[in-house]
């Protein structure tokens, strides 16, 4: 029997986001359902109804036409289609991009180490259903349902750490789903990146990332160590400064969160309290009332941001099918401003400023008392 042979008999896979937005996996190999399962975190779970997003897997991505490259081979189109193209493996995507945010079918070829664009299509589609996709980290602590948000790198996971290693039920990291009604946010399970100077904070957490990564970190740990000796811990603005700097930037595990901090429940909680974490240049963590309204006004850019990679290939979308629009992409700023406001109204919101990296015992000082 041939592996296409073998690909086609496979039973559909189905994944529900909090009953907002289903994904169906069809045609997956093992390896294609890992990847997906890694990416969302998700258990698998038949669907009742039908998806809004189906993820279908080939061996060869079959083309009617020559591609025409955009950039350095990492998207492309035809007459007929727009392909993103992975990194690395090679593999290709065609997405279908004036159907995102709706009813649409991404086609893969088998082999990704992930599908490219997957978290922002699923945020578009779910923001369509009157949920808000935040930017944020999110548990409850003491019965109180807390919301961590602000810019990248502001602090969220750091808040999370703090707070689940004192016994802070885990809602969700990277992403949290914020319902219409302004009463529940919901989590994804996706993997949490965790740095190596987190884990100097707090020694049960280096124990659960697993010898193999604590292996790896000693081991960058080390070679930065004997770099700063070789040179005195001098900038030499040599080809070793650029290693160290890149060596850096790998001190870091990604780890599913069940292993961080053990199993998980619902990943449902209320909206009790909303903290906007933002790092500056005092030494010591500050903390004063803020309007929900202006963390609202603020992290409308941030979300915005973060959709950055979904925009860059849309635009390139556009560039090969100028007539094609997609007005779900398009308005995605203006369709945030208002639920965006509105879930958040009324909620009692705190500002939370840091030095970076901090002290994450002092982080949890700092905010305990307002929870």
């Amino acid at each position: 029997m041939t592996s296409r042979m073998k690909r086609t008999c496979l039973v559909p896979i189905d994944y529900d986001l909090h009953g907002v937005v289903g994904i169906r996996l069809l045609d997956a190999s093992s390896g294609d359902a890992r990847v997906v399962a890694r990416q969302l975190g998700l258990p698998s779970r038949p669907l009742s109804r039908e998806p809004d997003i189906v993820i279908r897997f080939v061996d060869d991505l079959r083309l009617t036409s020559p591609l025409r490259y955009l950039g350095l081979e990492d998207a492309a189109y035809t007459e007929e289609a727009f392909v993103v193209i992975q990194g690395g493996s090679g593999a290709r995507v065609k997405i279908p991009f004036e159907d995102v945010g709706g009813r649409c079918e991404i086609v893969c070829e088998s082999g990704l180490s992930a599908v490219p664009l997957l978290i922002a299509t699923i945020n578009t589609t779910a923001l369509g259903k009157g949920v808000v996709p935040l930017h944020a980290s999110a548990f409850v602590y003491r019965g109180v349902g807390t919301l961590v948000t602000g810019w990248s790198k502001g602090g969220k996971t750091e808040a999370l750490l703090a707070f689940a290693s004192r016994g802070a039920e885990y809602l969700g990291d990277e992403w949290i789903y914020l319902s219409g009604d302004s009463e529940r946010m919901y989590g994804i399970p996706q993997p949490i990146r965790v740095w190596d100077w987190h884990l100097d904070q707090f020694d049960g957490y280096r124990r659960r990332v697993g010898w193999r990564n604590r292996v790896r970190l000693g081991m960058i740990r080390n070679g930065l160590w004997m770099s700063r000796v070789m040179t005195g811990g001098l900038r030499s603005g040599s080809v070793l400064d650029r290693m160290q700097a890149l060596a850096r930037r790998q001190t870091y595990v990604d780890i599913a969160p069940d292993r961080l901090f053990g199993p998980y429940g619902s990943l449902e909680g209320a909206i009790d309290r909303v903290f906007f974490v933002g790092s500056t240049a005092a030494p010591d963590v500050l903390v004063r009332p803020v309007s929900a309204d202006e963390v609202a006004r603020r992290m409308v850019h941030s979300v915005h941001y973060e959709f950055a990679p979904l925009w860059s290939h849309y635009l390139r979308f556009k560039f090969a099918f100028p007539q094609a629009t997609n007005e779900r992409i398009e308005s995605l700023e203006a369709r945030l401003r208002a639920p965006l406001h509105r879930v958040l109204a009324d909620k009692p919101a705190y500002a939370v400023d840091h030095p970076y990296p901090m002290s994450i015992a002092a982080l949890y000082d700092a905010m305990s008392p307002l929870i």
